[in-house]
Order: structure tokens, then sequence, then C-alpha cells
């Protein structure tokens, strides 16, 4: 591919997938070099900070229960809710309102509810004067608990709250006994479908799918942790008026098309684009597309079994795709949805909702100027009918609480009329926050270093098997060149480029916000620097090499030490865990997977200012701070596993 040549890049050293059993450690370069070869400095001495004599409990004491607790938002809401319903008895529907601070000099967390409490009670002959005072009923009011250090108000009421270290370091200690499954999120959510993805038969996959579906698949994988079942739902446009043409054009170039292989057709692009050439050139073929598309809608074997040939050859195409990204999907494309239609219509028309306009059947919704059009003028279904029936089937058929559209935001007004006409029909809740709710997730466009729609040279949209297999290419022979070709099964190799390759891939798209476009550049999202998914490989492998480092085992050392986290350092990365579960939810809720990212990439800069600070091996402190770079490890894995991006091992 002309386009997408090779060139030279500099890659990290390299990186392995799988993490080595304790037994058959691998050899490791020198771990002062690559520090000094990043540029990250060496952790200093002891003497750089007071050591703190804390005693702690070992892990192992503590209960394995596997309940799932909550994020600390959530436990401080439960404790705020007390407190107000004590202060102010009288006061309904009040929630607590908390939120990180922004300023962690003034505390960890903050309650925000004292001045919208002051104003609703304000001139009705309370004893309070002012929000402060209020701030102060709500935290003397507070029940005991063993998460709060203390509280204190500022400015106009706000209630700063800072949490125990003590706390802090249970929390984690309890994660590392009984998984980071405890510290997912609690959504009010039981099933929900995310449609991602969705190609068109009998066209490549490109660029443009990237984004839906890795986007898709992060949401996906984010949900499932927060225990929701999710319905991975692949909308593949395989019904409509384009058949026709093509299997014409089937029948016409492959006589004995029943009895060729599917590999007959050949590159499907090349096929599509001759069977559309001849469409809009040849009109008696014209012609017998049109009739064709009336005997495929109307069930004609020979037709379905030739829709279904090239269908198949579709699905292999999209699936060495799907491989290389690592995502499962479950097709459920126009078609399935197909003998659904005219019951959901004769829903919506039971309603009055359908209306005759210029020879079509229309839906008009309130403040769009164009109506959603739901049967054609010449009879056939469309986009519209076919997504109102699907919306239908998932609500009713699937129970799904929430489903969850991923395309470009060019698609934006047709699921809003979409949505809208579900509403008149009394199929959704008027209010958008009520369950069941149906959102769309938009996404920019992906472009090129010319601020322009990101093609090839020959103006060719590009193949994402293409794109994803350059990523991959680069890594590798970035790391033949440094010689791991010598040093590493060619396997290893392979897997490691996988890994590197597609995970820049994806990172470069999903730590942007959606709603923006991205330029594509390779250079860029394989950098080791900045935050980039190479990075961030980095500092995971990192933090592995410190542990093998150590020739300490983990699983033991859980069962005689503690986490203490007496330096500031060691408090900031602690805390910063353990904001995990609430982050993973507030991606959820507002559907950003860029919130993950950018928690990901905060995470990697406080180990390394931890690291630098606080002398991890030899130091007296190394059982509690080889547990403390363990925790980062599975929080970072775990947020590799939600991005879709395989974590490596060794530097």
């Amino acid at each position: 591919m002309s386009s997408l040549a090779l060139s030279s890049l500099k890659v990290p050293p390299v990186l392995l997938l799988s993490p080595p059993p304790p037994a058959k450690l691998i050899h490791l370069s020198s771990f002062s070099s690559f520090l000094l070869n990043t540029g990250i400095p060496r952790a200093t001495s002891r003497e750089f900070f007071s050591v703190v004599k804390v005693s702690s409990r070992p892990i192992s004491t503590m209960a394995t229960d596997k309940e799932i607790v909550g994020s600390v938002k959530e436990q401080l809401a439960k404790l705020f809710e007390e407190s107000l319903r004590a202060a102010f008895p009288d006061i309904e529907d009040v929630h607590p309102m908390i939120a990180i601070c922004n300023d962690s000099r003034h505390g960890d967390y903050q309650c925000n509810n004292a001045m919208s409490l002051w104003n609703k009670i304000k001139g009705q002959g309370t004893q309070f004067r002012g929000p402060q005072p209020v701030g102060k009923a709500i935290i003397d009011n507070l029940p005991a608990s063993e998460m709060i250090e203390r509280c204190s108000t500022a400015g106009p009421g706000f209630i700063n709250v800072v949490l125990k270290k003590q706390w802090i370091a249970k929390s984690i200690e309890r994660m590392l006994i009984d998984g980071i499954e405890t510290w997912a999120p609690k959504l009010p959510v039981k099933r929900t479908v995310v449609d991602f993805s969705s190609p068109n038969i009998a066209k490549e996959m490109h660029v443009g799918h990237l984004r839906s579906t890795i986007i898709g698949d992060t949401l996906a994988r984010m949900l499932e942790f927060s225990n929701v079942e999710v319905l991975r739902r692949n909308h593949v446009g395989d019904w409509g008026t384009q058949f026709g043409m093509l299997i014409e054009y089937l029948f016409d170039k492959i006589p004995n098309w029943e009895a060729a292989s599917a590999q007959a057709i050949g590159d499907l692009q090349a096929f599509y684009k001759a069977s559309k050439q001849r469409f809009d050139n040849d009109p008696d073929f014209k012609e017998r597309a049109q009739k064709a598309v009336v005997s495929l809608q109307g069930g004609e074997e020979k037709y379905r079994k030739a829709w279904t040939q090239i269908c198949e050859v579709s699905r292999e195409e999209f699936q060495r795709v799907y491989q290389r990204l690592g995502v499962h999907l479950e097709e459920k494309g126009e078609s399935f949805y197909n003998p659904y239609i005219p019951k959901a219509l004769d829903l919506l028309n039971n309603k009055g909702l359908i209306q005759e306009s210029e020879g079509a059947r229309v839906i008009f919704i309130e403040g769009k100027k164009i109506p959603l059009i739901v049967v054609k003028r010449d009879g056939g279904f469309n986009y519209a009918s076919t997504d109102l029936t699907a919306l239908w089937y998932r609500l009713n058929e699937e129970k799904a609480d929430w489903m969850i559209y991923v395309t470009d935001v060019g698609q934006r007004e047709h699921f809003e009329m979409v949505f809208a006409a579900a509403k008149l029909a009394g199929w959704l809740p008027q209010n958008e926050n009520d369950f069941p709710k149906a959102s769309h997730v938009g996404f920019g466009l992906v472009l090129g270093d010319d601020g322009k729609r990101f093609r090839t040279r020959s103006t060719e949209v590009v193949k994402l098997v293409d794109l994803l297999d350059e990523a991959k290419s680069r890594c590798k022979l970035a790391l033949e060149e440094r010689g791991k070709a010598t040093e590493w099964t060619a396997e290893e190799l392979e897997q490691t480029a996988e890994a590197v390759g597609y995970g820049a891939v994806k990172y470069a798209d999903l730590k942007n916000n959606r709603l923006t476009n991205y330029t594509f550049n390779f250079d860029q999202m394989l950098s080791d620097k900045g935050n980039t998914a190479v990075y961030l490989l980095y500092a995971h492998a990192r933090i592995c090499s410190i542990i093998r480092k150590s020739g300490r085992d983990i699983e033991e050392l859980k069962k005689v030490g503690g986490i203490v986290l007496a330096h500031p350092d060691e408090r900031a990365l602690g805390l910063h865990l353990l904001q995990f579960a609430e982050i993973v939810e507030e991606a959820c809720i507002n559907l950003l997977p860029n919130l993950l990212c950018e928690y990901l990439y905060k995470l990697s800069e406080d180990f390394t200012k931890f690291y630098t600070n606080c002398q991890v091996v030899g130091s007296a402190e190394e059982t509690r701070r080889l547990l403390l770079c363990e925790a980062t490890a599975v929080v970072m894995r775990k947020c590799f596993y939600l991005l879709g991006i395989t974590p490596v091992y060794k530097i």
C-alpha cells in the first residue's frame, strides 16, 4: 500500500506479552540503563524523605468476601445522605452532591450541597445564617466512619473531605486479595444493547469503521465489567436495493456461481465497484437488478442463495478485522428485522403516528423540518423502518434497559427522529434520564495530515486491514532493527508487534473525546513519549520489572505484609488507584471512553512520581511498596483490558 509505506520509526525497547512464571524468569536488560535511556530518574535514596514507622496487619488476615462495595463517591454519598436527613429532616429530595476536589491541597473529595440547601431554606425562619453554617451542620451530623479523616468548610459552604490513609490502604489491600472486580461500579441498568461497527455487506471495512468498532467495544467492556449484561450487536447492512445489482452481476460474471467457491468473487471492493458501474451505465442491467431486488425480498430461492454467498464473503473479510482488534460481536443485520417491520409499523399506525405525505408514509416529528419516512413511495422499507423495528425488538423481545448506537455524528439527526418517534409511541419514556432509554454515541472523522478525511494517495478510503497491518509492520521493523529477531522466537516478535501496533491505533483513537475529529499519524501514536499506548505499556512493563528485580513473591508478600501510605507520593498514588471505579462509572454513564484514558495516563504519571521519590527495592519499606506496585499493575491491566489493549510484561 503505497500511501502507508514503511518508514524509520523509533519504538521503545522490546516488550513481551505474557507474564513469565516465577520459576522461569526471562533475562532483562539492565533496568538502570532503561531508566537512563527513557529519561526517568533513578529512585532517590531513603534520606530524601523521613521514614514513618506505621504498624500494619498482613493482607491475608482480611475478609475475603468478594462483595462489590461501590466507588469512593458512592460510599461517601451514603454517609452524607444520612447526614442530610438528620440535619434537614424537613427537606425532601436532597441527594448528596459528591465530587473529587479540583485542588488536592483542600481535600480529596467535596460535598457541594450547602449552597443549594441554603437557597431552599433562606427566608423561611431558619436558624442558619448562610451556606457556611449549613455546611457545618452537615459535617456535625455525619455518622462515625473509618473512611473520613476530617472535614472542613470553605468558600460558600463547600465541604472538603480528607480520607484516612489507613482506609485507603485497607481498600487497596482488599482489592489485591479479592480481585479488582470488587471495585466494579454499580450501574442502574441490567441489560444493554451496544450497536456498533455495522459495516455494509459487499464493501470493505475502512478507516471510517475504526471508531465505531473501537469505541463500541470499549463501551461494551466497561459495561460488562460493571456487571451489566451486554448484547453486542453488529447491525450490518445486509438488505436493500444494492443487492439486486450485486446478485445480477454475480449471475453474469460467474454463471456457475452455485458450484464455485466463495473466493471466486475475488476482491469484494472491486466486485462492488464493477457492479455499480454496470448499474449506472447499462439500462438493461439496471432493470434486471431492480427486478432482482423484488425477487430477493419475495424470498425466491435462487436469489436468497446468491445473497447468502455474497454475505458470507463479506463476513470473512469483516472477521479479518475483528480478529486483529480482538472484538467480538453477534450479527443481527438489517435482514433479521425485516419480517418484524409490518408489525412495528402497525403499532405506530394504530397510535395515529403514520401519515401520508407525497406518496410516502411518514411520521412528523416536532421541531424537524422534514418528516421521518417509514415507507417509501414505491412501498419499500428504509433505514428508519428497520431502525424503529430494531428498537421495538430490543425493548420487547430482548428486554434491554439501555440501547446504545455507536455511529458517526452525521447520523445524529436520524437517530434523534427515531427515538422521538419511539417516545410518541410510548415505547420510550419522555424523560431522557428514565429507563429504558436509547442513546446515540456519535463520533467525529479520522483525518489525514492534510486536515481532510483520511485517504490513500490515490484518494481511496483506507482499508482497515491495511491500516492495522501497517501499524504492526512498523513496530516489527523497529524491533528487528534493535536485534530482537535474534533474541526472540518468531512468535514472540509477532505477538509483541501486534500488541504494540494494534494497541497504539486503538489508544490514539480512544484518548480523544469521541465527538471531535482526530488526525491519524503513525509517528505520533507509536511514540514512546507522552500520552500514547506505547508509553503506557512501557510504564506497566517497568512495574513488572521492579517486582521481578526484587526477587520477592507477591503472593507471599500478601500473606505477611500490608500497605502503608506514609509518604505523600504513596498516598497520592493510593488515592488515584481508589478512584478507578468512579472513573469507569463516569465513562459508562457519559459514554466517553477518553475519561478512562485520562485516568490511565494520570496513573502512570503518579506511579513515576512515587517511584522517583520512594525507593522500592532494597529499602526498609520494600514489602509495602512492592504491594503498591502490584496494585498499580493490576489496575493498569484492567484499564488495558477495558480499552481492548494487550498488556506487555517485559522491557
